[in-house]
């Protein structure tokens, strides 16, 4: 006999949670446009993932969308990750983010919008941070596998 505490299937993986944005009215918009299609794409800094001492994605890890309730959403699985200097990030990456911007500049506006917001800058822990061509970036795509909403 097997014992359930050995038996894989009675353990399914836990999926670590993939975060858009803060909880709030920006999560939720972006997770409707995951959830529609329209966002296959998102854009971190590479200095949050070091103040979270968190490794960068991999390509075929799978992560639970989370959502500003808390729940698991969907099951996203990353299909391409580049780190990269923000001046280098192209119109296809900038579209794909599936927030409605019609060119980089537009997409730049918005992100250093939310870069330089009290939020993020509490989690960077710096709270003069500002962000430049230089910056190092973590361009990521991703699919969704599974809807759980």
């Amino acid at each position: 006999m097997t014992h359930p505490e050995t038996h894989p299937a009675t353990h399914p993986e836990q999926l670590k949670p993939y975060l858009l944005a803060f909880p709030g009215p920006l999560r939720d918009q972006l997770v409707a446009a995951v959830l529609s299609g329209e966002k296959v794409s998102t854009t971190g800094l590479l200095a949050e993932y070091e103040a979270e001492d968190e490794e960068l994605p991999e390509i075929g890890e799978r992560s639970a969308l989370i959502d500003s309730d808390g729940r698991e959403v969907a099951v996203l699985e990353v299909t391409e990750v580049r780190v990269l200097p923000l001046g280098d990030v192209d119109l296809r990456h900038a579209l794909d983010e599936g927030e409605g911007y019609a060119s980089v500049a537009d997409w730049r506006a918005g992100h250093e919008t939310f870069w330089h917001g009290d939020e993020m800058r509490e989690a960077l822990g710096d709270p003069d941070f500002t962000v430049d061509d230089t910056t190092m970036v973590v361009a990521e795509r991703f699919r969704v596998v599974e809807v759980r909403a």
